[in-house]
């Protein structure tokens, strides 16, 4: 037996960050990915975001790579996004993912976070947050992967 905490902060946008994720049912979609998290045996700490990029603090199961984890995420999330008439304009999420590990003590602190987006968003755009987080977290910015 391996004992583990894979505890991630995971942002993923809208296909060239559009404003696709309708506000009055985003928890719906929230409430989707939790299944999916759950049915991956994951557990889901927290999720929020806006119109155009979700973020989740998450705990990955040590049996699954976390790009399989975002592949099966983002691709049942999108085929059910398209089915649903209060999404009409989304048209899939883009390319690319940012993921950041966390302690389990620092969970507090992105949960808040993320809870925060609605205000954090008033000044601040996507883009810059992404170019904040990285810069912080030590990883190099791939232009293309910003717009796709």
């Amino acid at each position: 037996m391996s004992y583990t905490n894979l505890v991630y902060h995971i942002v993923f946008r809208t296909y060239r960050s559009e404003n696709t994720i309708v506000e009055e049912h985003e928890k719906e979609l929230y409430a989707y990915i939790m299944g999916i998290v759950s049915h991956l045996n994951g557990k889901l700490y927290r999720i929020g975001g806006m119109p155009d990029h979700v973020h989740m603090l998450v705990g990955v199961p040590p049996a699954i790579a976390l790009s399989e984890f975002m592949r099966r995420i983002k691709r049942a999330s999108s085929e059910w996004l398209k089915e649903n008439p209060y999404f009409p304009q989304f048209s899939g999420w883009g390319q690319s993912y940012a993921a950041f590990t966390y302690s389990h003590a620092d969970i507090p602190i992105v949960k808040n976070y993320i809870i925060n987006q609605k205000n954090h968003h008033r000044g601040v755009t996507l883009d810059s947050e992404l170019r904040e987080l990285m810069a912080r977290e030590g990883v190099e910015i791939d232009e293309y992967f910003l717009k796709d």
